[in-house]
């Protein structure tokens, strides 16, 4: 297959098209690197070509990226030695990528070059931007989808093939900072305002060529490539640079705590790059790079949130032999909060929805979060009027239950009770068609319990929500003991249709997510009872990456969400409920009315505007600090474990059937150390040995909770890995 391919018209302008067969967006591959240089070398070779322009044959895209199966070849090929490998395949691209830059022009004239231009049709993204940034001059069509970024960082890399040095040099490091560290990527306009590109056309291939034919050798010269260049904004030993790179540090380690390796080896990257010269600099990039690629976190990272995510999201554990089950109708019941985000998102993908609630007024207020939401959006010129009308539309508030009548898929969103759900099922299946699936959007009822009140329990399901749900990327889906598959299949389609990422889990009380979070707060609680200083426990956990400390999390959440939680588990396991010390401080914290954020008082001090103004030092007077606080080793080693122990338990119960959906739902679902890969990851990356030794060892200080799977015991003594053992078809993926 041939990935680029190259066209010279009458004028001598050849144009190269990179559209890779089989990919509804170009990646960059081997293969891709090896044709795109022998073109650009003929080109270069050929006088008949006056120039180059180079764009896409995909409509309305230029390129997604890079192959990351390319980055596992790289260190593949390399044998014993994966990082020169991986050094070696980095400045290959250098090289390819410094020769489009310099164009066949003398080294010390800069003249002779042949002008080269982007013309990107749409989105590039990482080297789909590293590329034309190589080029003299960069075209992106007026198209608003389009996205223009580096966005490497989010999946625990960077820009490694020359796009964090050309971006910092070109920009400076104040501008840059924020499109290499955040990964944002940004609409044509604002790509154009920030630097990023330099023109944005209606035809971007028309005018690259135009372009082309006119260039003069001064506009083919980099800035870096001409005597006495400076840095924007200044280099390190400038005043006004080294106060820039003081900030970027500190602001790198204000957001990531030093949890993410990534982050770090760019600041350093660019810092370094700045002292030297240009050439220098990106065998700098290269070094951190094959740094960052030979640090067990990036590779976790890369397989969770890439490779795996992506797999869940194409279906990779959808049933076989189910026909399409895409949603057309939706009956959403219940228009509160929850109820209606699942409406507004619904709406969002075009689907047509029917919003119930008990009276008009609570359904309209329902359809009303929706309005206000695509509002804010208009305000920030992310939606228009057109749009919101048209989403607005499909939404059909009522309290009249007839209306559901044509639904294919029905989610409920009522109160968290039994009794209340289940006279709910029992009147809406009384109504809707006989092959209409039902779902429960519930966080901790189990499913096959709620199935018994309906008539057709193979077409009941869980469809949990995260809140809020515009927001959140994960769905987990709950089978209960006799749900079919076409219950399964219509729930990933949906899911899909709305563009968030699936789990699937069996029953099980608190089902994955909850099962793995709850503890976490759990064990903060305990500490504190323990005498453990609250903001400690917090600021351990934002040092392994987690977003929010389980203290906070519980404020977040609210306390009397928790005693509500605590006394449910304690009635339904009875005597087998391991009580605690714990329960008692947020049933403390309930009868003081301190339930959270939310009544603007709880573990923390809030102001009238509802502004935390740090931890409520009332809990010291019951639960005294402890003269001497223990190792940050052991309070984050409580956090992570109490956590990881469930994953493994639920694995091994049955209830999380693939180590993927435990990896990616860990992350996206409560934000488990991104940097880990997941709770699975983490394991194999300490290595299970070590895991069931430190179990054994928690376990003797601090109890049951900490007592080593059977599963991880076994696991420890053969040596195995997780992904060794149960991710074949993850490492394929």
């Amino acid at each position: 297959m041939t990935d680029f391919t190259m066209k010279t018209d009458a004028d001598g302008v050849a144009l190269i098209t990179w559209d890779v067969a089989d990919k509804s967006m170009n990646v960059m591959s081997i293969d891709g690197l090896g044709q795109l240089d022998t073109l650009i070398d003929t080109a270069l070779a050929d006088d008949a070509i006056k120039g180059i322009v180079i764009t896409s044959g995909k409509e309305g895209s230029f390129a997604g990226g890079m192959d990351l199966n390319l980055l596992a070849k790289m260190r593949a090929d390399a044998g014993d030695d994966p990082a020169k490998g991986l050094f070696e395949g980095t400045m290959k691209m250098h090289a390819l990528l410094r020769k489009i830059e310099r164009a066949g022009m003398d080294p010390k004239t800069n003249k002779g070059g042949k002008p080269i231009a982007a013309a990107l049709p749409g989105t590039a993204a990482g080297i789909g931007l590293e590329l034309p940034l190589a080029t003299h001059r960069i075209f992106c069509a007026d198209n608003p989808k389009a996205r223009i970024g580096l966005p490497e960082i989010m999946v625990g890399i960077f820009p490694g093939a020359g796009g964090t040095t050309r971006l910092s040099f070109k920009l400076g490091a104040m501008a840059a900072s924020p499109l290499l560290l955040e990964g944002k990527m940004l609409a044509p306009a604002a790509a154009l305002k920030a630097g990023t590109i330099d023109e944005v056309v209606a035809d971007p291939v028309a005018a690259a060529k135009e372009w082309v034919l006119n260039a003069k050798d001064a506009d083919l010269v980099k800035p870096w490539d001409t005597k006495g260049y400076k840095m924007p904004g200044g280099a390190p030993y400038h005043p006004a640079g080294f106060m820039t790179f003081v900030g970027a540090n500190a602001m790198v380690n204000g957001k990531t705590k030093g949890a993410f390796p990534a982050a770090k080896a760019l600041l350093s990257a660019v810092y370094e790059g700045a002292l030297v010269p240009f050439d220098t600099a990106l065998k700098i990039e290269a070094r951190w790079f094959t740094s960052v690629l030979m640090n067990p976190s990036s590779s976790a990272m890369i397989r969770s949130l890439f490779l795996n995510k992506e797999a869940l999201e194409k279906g990779a554990v959808r049933p076989a032999g189910v026909p399409d089950q895409r949603v057309k109708k939706l009956g959403v019941l219940g228009a509160g909060m929850m109820g209606a985000g699942i409406a507004l998102v619904s709406v969002q993908a075009g689907i047509e929805v029917v919003l119930i609630d008990r009276d008009q007024a609570a359904a309209d207020k329902g359809k009303a979060y929706a309005e206000a939401y695509f509002d804010k959006g208009i305000a920030r010129k992310k939606g228009t009027v057109e749009k919101k009308e048209a989403a607005l539309a499909l939404i059909n508030a009522t309290p009249d239950l007839d209306a559901l009548k044509g639904c294919d898929l029905i989610i409920e969103a009522v109160f968290e009770d039994p009794k209340v759900k289940a006279e709910m099922t029992q009147k809406v299946e009384a109504v809707i068609p006989e092959d209409c699936i039902f779902a429960s959007n519930t966080s901790t009822l189990p499913i096959t319990e709620l199935a018994k009140a309906s008539s057709r329990p193979e077409q009941f399901i869980g469809i949990h929500f995260f809140s809020p749900v515009e927001r959140m990327a994960l769905v987990e889906i709950i089978k209960g003991k006799e749900t079919g598959d076409r219950a399964v299949a219509k729930s990933l389609d949906y899911v899909r249709q709305i563009r968030k990422t699936p789990i699937v889990v069996n029953d099980a009380r608190f089902f994955y997510a909850n099962r793995c979070i709850i503890p976490y707060g759990g064990e903060a609680n305990r500490m504190i009872t323990e005498g453990v200083a609250p903001w400690f426990i917090d600021q351990a956990a934002q040092m392994l990456g987690f977003p929010v400390g389980p203290v906070q999390l519980g404020d977040e959440t609210s306390v009397d969400l928790a005693t509500k939680i605590m006394r449910a588990t304690k009635a339904a396991m009875g005597n087998a409920y391991p009580a605690s010390e714990a329960d008692n401080l947020i049933v403390w914290l309930e009868e003081q009315g301190r339930l959270g954020r939310k009544t603007k008082a709880g573990y923390f001090d809030y102001d009238e505007k509802g502004k935390r103004l740090g931890y409520w030092k009332g809990m010291q007077d019951k639960y005294p600090l402890a003269e001497e606080q223990p190792e940050l080793q052991e309070v984050q080693d409580r956090l992570m474990f109490v956590q990881v122990l469930e994953a493994v338990r639920a694995l091994e119960e049955g209830v999380l059937m693939d180590i993927r959906e435990g990896d990616v739902g860990a992350i996206l679902g409560w934000g488990f150390a991104p940097w880990s890969g997941g709770p699975f990851s983490w394991l194999d990356m300490i290595g299970t040995p070590y895991a069931a030794e430190r179990c054994d060892q928690l376990e003797a200080k601090f109890g049951e909770r900490f007592k080593c799977p059977d599963l991880l015991r076994e696991m420890a003594a053969k040596g195995q890995s997780f992904y060794g053992r149960f991710g074949k078809d993850a490492a394929a993926a």
